[in-house]
């Protein structure tokens, strides 16, 4: 459709300009003519937006579709996130909480167009686009916290070292895992060598991911630059110090996280045994300790599950749109969803999440 509109317009200033060198003479009602036939041409028929989508007129099967969340729970979710009754953008476009939320959920579950988003909430593409960022920003600065802190209520380091001893794990003392995720990105137009990661082949920015045997991101530090390594991340988030300052034992022992050989051994972080001659034994505790550690992938891969748009490399423009902060509020929105339904991870540990309010409360 585009193109016939291209095609037309550029057919009507064919006429206009031979119009113009030709010697004779057009009448005004002619020109007249030429003129709305080249406004029309030019900007083509208003578009009508149609009604915003209601909630309460969505089924319960198509609720959970386009928005990863049951009907009943996506108002618990709207409470519990505290989404203010409306959102006022910068140049005056207003929208309601639920409205927004909707339309932050709708873009994050697919890698749609806003185009694509029109129909569906009756707003053209630059209001859809403010009213994300909005939400986006406000979820952002309110609960960022929740995945550099480690001082949070759910988290029982005691409870969760002895759930991933249970599963079958040789360590006493390991409350979680660490692990890297590099997440590819359209290749930027400037600052590409930065971006490129060797290991990986591929244009990206990366995250260092700290996953709790109850399901949960319980610490996530980017993004980064895709050329730096696992052990960059480590230092530069000063994650070690939080864990000497919380992650102690009654008797003063450290509780540790179990990570690849990429972070070494340090006082609260153990990794497998290196080397091309292992001992029997320790080749039985890095198969067992690999066997439990696999769950830090799940919870990766369940952000790209259920919020698509962040593994479609082709949207993710570093220079146009802030990818690292919507990959966060992604995983504060994963850890809502785990508090909601479950997770691979806990089932496997077999522990529950907290509730939904006492994760974004923190009390």
């Amino acid at each position: 459709m585009a193109a016939a509109r291209d095609q037309d317009f550029q057919d009507v200033v064919d006429v206009l300009l031979y119009g113009d060198s030709s010697s004779s003479s057009s009448s005004d009602s002619s020109d007249d003519d030429l003129d709305f036939l080249l406004m029309d041409a030019g900007f083509g028929p208003k578009r009508e937006l149609g009604p915003t989508i209601n909630l309460e007129d969505v089924c319960e099967l198509d609720c959970k579709a386009m928005f990863r969340f049951a009907k009943d729970d996506m108002w618990r979710l709207h409470n519990a996130l505290r989404i203010p009754a409306s959102y006022t953008c910068s140049q005056g476009t207003t929208a309601s909480g639920m409205v927004a939320l909707m339309i932050m959920l709708r873009r994050l579950t697919y890698p749609n167009r806003w185009s694509d988003l029109v129909p569906l909430f009756g707003r053209n593409e630059p209001e859809l686009s403010l009213i994300f960022n909005e939400i986006i920003d406000d979820v952002y600065e309110r609960f960022n916290f929740l995945l550099t802190e480690l001082d949070l209520v759910w988290l029982d380091p005691e409870t969760f070292a002895q759930a991933i001893h249970d599963r079958g794990a040789p360590l006493t003392q390991c409350w979680g895992f660490i692990d890297g995720t590099a997440r590819p990105i359209a290749r930027p137009i400037r600052n590409q060598r930065i971006m490129y990661s060797g290991h990986k082949r591929v244009h990206c920015i990366k995250f260092q991911s700290v996953e709790a045997p109850n399901g949960l991101i319980a610490n996530m530090y980017g993004p980064i630059e895709g050329r730096r390594h696992d052990a960059f991340m480590l230092q530069a988030s000063g994650l070690m110090d939080r864990l000497q300052q919380t992650m102690v034992q009654p008797n003063g022992d450290p509780y540790v996280l179990y990570g690849d050989p990429a972070y070494g051994n340090h006082a609260h972080i153990l990794s497998p045994f290196r080397g091309a001659n292992l001992t029997a034994p320790e080749e039985e505790f890095n198969r067992q300790m690999s066997r439990v550690r696999i769950s830090v992938e799940w919870g990766f891969g369940k952000i790209c599950q259920y919020f698509a748009f962040m593994d479609f490399k082709k949207n993710l423009k570093i220079l146009l749109q802030p990818v690292g902060k919507l990959y966060l509020v992604a995983s504060i929105l994963i850890n809502c969803h785990t508090c909601l339904y479950g997770s691979i991870t806990g089932n496997y540990f077999g522990l529950e999440p907290p509730a939904l309010e006492t994760y974004l409360n923190n009390q």
